[in-house]
């Protein structure tokens, strides 16, 4: 755990498991009406599920291919999120939560550079991915918990379709218009679990 991650811990405790559950079924609530937020939560799903392949892929290739979808997704989905909704969080929740986003995405980029210079068979690239994975966790807890229902409260009615065709249009045009190749049924083609 970094300087920096004990500070934040002892400013904001991770969040329990049941903590995220109650989030997300909170905001899976108020997703009907914003799209936007589907698609996040969605994303959200997504990124999770990637997490474990990765984690439990056997073999260098394989955890190196499950790794590269992950940042993938992740990247094309922070940048959707910093083009559109943390403007809306900085409008809506105030400039520290939204510059809190900002860093933690930022953070898990400079992470993830960081995992693609360790063999991918050592411990120290699980203890790497895993504490990524501790991170986004929380980071995605702050976003369901409370700043996309405090953002969801706020915007007007005629703000919702833009909110939501602007991310969906910046997803898709950092992810090269392609949707990710995993949909949560199974781990990717790429990645055998053990």
């Amino acid at each position: 755990m970094s300087f920096l991650d004990k500070i934040a811990a002892s400013i904001m405790p991770a969040a329990s498991d049941e903590d995220r559950a109650q989030a997300r079924a909170e905001a899976t609530r108020l997703a009907h009406g914003h799209d936007w937020l589907a698609q996040v939560l969605d994303h959200h799903r997504q990124i999770e599920g990637l997490f474990e392949a990765a984690l439990n892929a056997s073999g260098s290739q394989a955890r190196v291919a499950a790794a590269k979808e992950l940042a993938a997704l992740l990247t094309a989905h922070s940048a959707a999120e910093e083009a559109v909704l943390y403007p809306a969080v900085i409008e809506h929740s105030g400039k520290t939560s939204g510059t809190m986003a900002y860093e933690e995405q930022a953070m898990a980029k400079v992470q993830l550079a960081m995992l693609e210079k360790l063999d991918p068979m050592s411990q120290e690239w699980r203890d790497k991915l895993e504490h990524i994975q501790g991170a986004v966790q929380q980071h995605v807890y702050q976003e369901e918990h409370s700043w996309f229902p405090e953002v969801i409260e706020a915007t007007p009615a005629d703000e919702r379709g833009r909110l939501s065709s602007r991310y969906q249009e910046e997803f898709t045009r950092c992810n090269a218009g392609k949707a990710p190749t995993w949909k949560g049924e199974a781990a990717p083609a790429t990645a055998q679990v053990v």
